[in-house]
């Protein structure tokens, strides 16, 4: 039979996982939404669950504009004088008027002088990085950058590589003097916001030090930060990380569309000359479908909404509903890493634990991620929550008042 041998070996691989704990298991079926009303935000409705309604606290939605009716609006609208479907790659089959528009706007927005888009945030990080990085490049790289750094990294095979610690700008510093005279282009990444943890790079210093090698490469120091959890969720007018650090802007910003402005899609921002040069030489934007005329229909919209004072406010909502959650969590004992961002990490640093209290979560009908190796490193075992801007207070108050039942029934308190 074809597949029998090649089978056995793939069920006996997941099979090791399972045991190990580290499959990443069934993934849960939405089945239906409720609207927000009243005290009450959204609640989800699962395949196998009837009717109960779980609260959601593992979604990147931070604005809640997925549910917003003008972004459902504009993407139905565009759909409708587009079709439901691109037809082929930009290159060939040419773009549609939509896709230009968010690309300027997305561009306008972060203050870059042009904006392109992929069909997903990974794939802009990894088609931007690979595009960037050159066999006399030297890359530097924050130890807890997103799985699609890391593989980037790899797919570029660059002349070097180092990895610098969590935050360890001395160490960046050195590294990037280390390389001086031995590549022609430096490249140093990061996340803007670390997915697993809610704390920021200090952008503001990573410019200043690459700033200060940058007469050392040929080809300059390069900054490149995906801040895909940052725009729309961090900053006074959701500008992202570079704006709650101040400073220089980085030479290549990638962000998303699937988070805060909760449609699909990422970009890239940056001058010019980049972003001409990706588009000539990035095969995941050359060879991918874009997002679709709805899509982009649906992102502009979206990103209007937050430049609007409905933003301001949105973003104004997400850090007090955050800071309650927060001081909740750590008036019940638990430990969380403080900071505006609304991932809040509750730090557990048990795999069994971490369990226990994820499925305590889903029986008090909140549904929530536990994250242990290899998704985060062994001691650093959490239940990532995320706030989001339609949650309310008494959502939040019946996530603490279930994580309290679950701490009081936790075997030998």
């Amino acid at each position: 039979m074809p597949l029998d041998r090649l089978s056995d070996v793939l069920d006996r691989h997941v099979a090791r996982l399972e045991q190990q704990e580290t499959a990443k298991g069934r993934e849960t079926v939405v089945r239906g939404v409720i609207r927000p009303a009243g005290e009450r935000g959204p609640r989800f409705l699962l395949e196998g669950e009837g009717d109960r309604q779980f609260i959601r606290m593992n979604s990147n939605s931070y604005l809640g504009l997925g549910l917003h009716p003008a972004v459902i609006r504009a993407g139905e609208d565009a759909a409708l004088a587009a079709g439901a479907g691109p037809g082929a790659v930009r290159f060939i089959i040419g773009t549609h008027s939509a896709h230009v528009e968010l690309e300027r706007s997305l561009a306008g927005f972060h203050g870059r002088e042009e904006g392109m888009i992929y069909s997903s945030a990974y794939n802009a990080v990894v088609g931007a990085l690979v595009a960037l990085i050159d066999p006399s490049t030297a890359v530097i790289s924050d130890e807890l950058n997103h799985n699609s750094i890391i593989n980037a990294v790899r797919l570029a095979r660059p002349a070097g590589k180092a990895v610098y610690p969590h935050l360890d700008l001395a160490e960046l510093d050195r590294l990037l003097e280390e390389a001086t005279g031995r590549a022609r282009r430096a490249v140093v990444v990061t996340d803007g916001i670390f997915s697993m943890r809610g704390d920021h790079a200090p952008l503001d210093r990573i410019m200043e030090i690459a700033r200060r090698h940058d007469d050392g490469f040929p080809e300059n120091v390069v900054v490149v930060v995906d801040d895909s959890h940052g725009v729309g969720a961090f900053g006074t007018t959701g500008r992202g990380t570079e704006e709650y650090t101040g400073g220089p802007p980085p030479d290549v910003l990638i962000g998303t569309l699937g988070k805060a402005f909760g449609v699909n899609g990422g970009y890239v921002v940056s001058r010019r000359p980049v972003v001409r040069f990706l588009r000539e030489a990035s095969p995941l934007y050359i060879y991918s479908n874009p997002i679709t005329a709805g899509e982009a229909a649906a992102a502009t919209a979206a990103l209007g909404i937050l430049r609007s004072a409905e933003g301001e406010a949105l973003l104004a909502r997400l850090r007090r509903l955050t800071h309650v959650l927060e001081s909740g969590l750590q008036s019940l004992g638990y430990e969380v890493i403080p900071g505006e961002h609304p991932i809040v990490p509750l730090m557990l640093r048990d795999t069994g634990e971490t369990r226990r209290l994820v499925k305590a979560l889903y029986d008090a009908g909140i549904l929530a991620t536990g994250l242990a190796y290899p998704v985060v490193p062994k001691g650093d075992e959490e239940i990532r929550l995320q706030v989001n801007a339609d949650h309310t207070e008494a959502d939040i108050r019946q996530v603490l008042s279930a994580l309290a039942a679950a701490r009081r029934h936790q075997p030998g308190a």
